[in-house]
């Protein structure tokens, strides 16, 4: 056989891989050593799983004590809440309720500082609510009486109106009949809501029917003459005795005051104005010109009497819904609707038997009352404020009487600027001849006296807690005898036993050289009252000592006297001894500063006009 290059390419491959083989081969056949068995013995037997015990939970840490709150840091928030209570019941007018809340205000902190250490934010606290009840008071004592306001009385719409009453089958025959003879300017309708307030008038309600009758007389020709003038009915005149029975210082539950009871954001479009001295919804013609203007614009509106009566009561807008969710533009229509607030539905039946019965008085049981005659005034225009009671004591009549012909006057003071006060017919020349002997800036507090038989100058004196040489010298005595009936002029320069001028409680800090006679001397008061007041047996006294003193408000204006607010205010730490606390001596006296004799003081300005008008009398 003959080999050939190319069989010996072909052979190498195979050549190579029985190589491989053989090498495999003998690895296997190599011997392996055995690895030694090794015996393993079973596992034991877990043992039983314990109980697991429920531990409780672990109570919360405690919060961190509550912070104690600071006593004189809850005091100063009392004290602010009173004194922000008190502000709105001022600005509400609700000036008594004012009054005690400023009290109230300031007795906290004062009891704080009586009974703690002193702290200086319950004195910064009372500093700044005495600077701000001054604040609102300052100009009421310039031309009033502070808080003194006059007593209201209830109206007597607020009780009527909200109740109905059933009407006498008996009594509706002659209301009837009599309504046929009856002449009014306002269309009269007897139906069953009316007749209820007949009886009501005539049996539960006849005191108050007969009080508006009576009080009537003061001021039907000033009603009537104001109808007239603005072209209303005059039987109008009874809704005057539904609301108030004819007394000016009639206020209802909601505020409305005055015989036409107006609230004062409606009193104040028909020019009524209303302020701490003043208020001209009690002013009998200025409130009555208001009604008549103010139930004739509503006519206008509604086109008839009974809708205009309904609105003076709730408010045209109230009306006006009314008549748009029904379309009927007829009261008694509203009325059976149920669409009108209670006392409205009720209104206009009251005074539609009002109405009948003061149109035949005797033939309802009235028979026995007499009307009150219209009082005639004269009309002085004086432009500084001035006591009610030395008005009063200038012309020799009561006080009642000035106030019942003012009762506008919410105070015993008149405003400052010019203010028309009615005085009794006949009786002006006196009192300008009377008031020119007053000083201008001492008509708030300087009075008048009569004197008695047998008394003595030194006891009018002590009675005025004033001095007989200054009375003496006011009054040019030609010496202390004093003749029984005549009138003295008296300096009062303190508060009298009968209130002449606002008594105040000061706090006064004694200064080096001050003994009790020369405090006493300077408050015008008795050295025996300053021991009492401070349980003081001898005369010397320590300065720096805080002193009670009951002193008189003695200045015009200016003077922080707020009651016990302001007297009370202690005194600066760094306040110098020349700010004390002192009160103002009132001397008449001239520009040149000397006293001037009585009679030689200016007299107050004053018109010369003299108005005679049929107004009121005592309320």
């Amino acid at each position: 056989m003959r080999i050939t290059p190319r069989f010996v390419l072909a052979l190498i491959p195979l050549l190579l891989l029985a190589a491989a083989g053989c090498q495999t081969a003998s690895k296997k056949k190599k011997p392996v050593a055995a690895a030694p068995v090794q015996v393993v013995p079973p596992p034991a037997p877990a043992p039983p799983p314990e109980p697991v015990v429920q531990q409780p939970p672990a109570p919360p840490p405690p919060p961190p004590p509550a912070p104690q709150p600071d006593p004189a840091e809850k005091i100063v928030a009392q004290s602010e809440a009173a004194y922000q209570a008190g502000a709105e019941a001022y600005r509400s007018g609700h000036l008594e309720r004012a009054k005690r809340e400023f009290d109230r205000a300031v007795d906290l902190l004062l009891m704080a500082l009586d009974n703690v250490r002193s702290d200086q934010r319950l004195e910064a606290q009372l500093e700044k609510l005495v600077d701000q009840i001054h604040g609102l008071e300052v100009v009421a004592l310039k031309e009033g009486d502070g808080f003194t306001e006059r007593r209201t009385v209830p109206a007597p719409v607020d009780e009527i109106a909200e109740l109905t009453f059933p009407s006498d089958p008996k009594l509706k025959e002659k209301v009837e009949r009599e309504v046929k003879d009856v002449v009014s300017d306002l269309p009269l309708v007897v139906n069953d809501y009316v007749l209820g307030y007949v009886n009501y008038f005539t049996s539960r309600g006849k005191g108050t029917m007969e009080n508006g009758l009576r009080r009537a007389g003061r001021y039907r020709d000033l009603i009537f003459r104001v109808f007239k003038e603005e072209g209303v009915p005059q039987d109008l005149i009874h809704l005057a005795q539904a609301e108030s029975a004819f007394q000016p210082a009639a206020l209802s539950r909601a505020g409305a005051r005055g015989m036409w009871q107006f609230m004062a954001s409606r009193g104040r479009e028909y020019d009524l104005n209303v302020s701490w001295w003043a208020d001209d919804r009690q002013d009998p013609e200025k409130a009555t010109r208001a009604a008549a203007r103010h139930l004739k614009d509503l006519y206008a509106m509604f086109g008839d009497w009974y809708l205009a009566m309904a609105a003076y009561n709730s408010g045209p807008a109230t009306v006006e819904r009314a008549i748009e969710r029904t379309g009927y533009a007829d009261f008694w229509e509203l009325y059976q609707r149920n669409v009108l607030p209670r006392e409205t539905r009720n209104y206009v039946p009251i005074i539609l038997a009002a109405t009948i019965v003061a149109k035949n008085p005797e033939k309802y049981g009235f028979d026995r009352v007499l009307p009150d005659p219209p009082i005639l005034v004269e009309t002085v225009r004086v432009s500084v404020p001035t006591d009610l009671r030395l008005v009063a004591e200038t012309i020799d009549c009561s006080l009642d009487l000035i106030q019942g012909l003012n009762p506008s006057l919410l105070r015993i003071m008149t405003p400052r600027g010019d203010f028309d006060l009615k005085l009794p017919l006949g009786t002006k020349d006196r009192f300008l001849e009377g008031v020119a002997r007053i000083p201008e800036d001492k008509r708030v507090f300087w009075r008048w006296h009569r004197v008695a038989a047998g008394e003595s100058l030194q006891e009018i004196a002590r009675k005025y807690k004033t001095t007989a040489a200054a009375i003496s010298e006011v009054n040019t005595l030609p010496g202390p005898e004093l003749q029984a009936g005549a009138k003295l002029v008296i300096p009062v320069t303190t508060a009298r036993d009968g209130g002449a001028s606002r008594v105040v409680r000061l706090r006064y800090r004694v200064r080096r050289g001050d003994t009790v006679e020369r405090v006493a001397n300077r408050f015008g008061v008795l050295p025996a009252d300053v021991r009492k007041w401070n349980r003081i047996s001898g005369d010397q006294l320590a300065p720096g000592r805080i002193l009670v003193i009951q002193a008189a408000q003695s200045q015009p204006a200016g003077t922080p006297t707020i009651g016990k607010q302001a007297a009370r205010k202690p005194a600066a730490k760094k306040q110098s001894a020349s700010k004390s606390v002192k009160t103002k001596k009132l001397p008449a006296s001239s520009p040149s500063g000397k006293t001037a004799p009585a009679g030689q003081t200016s007299a107050a300005k004053t018109t010369n006009s003299v108005t005679r008008t049929s107004t009121g009398g005592k309320q």
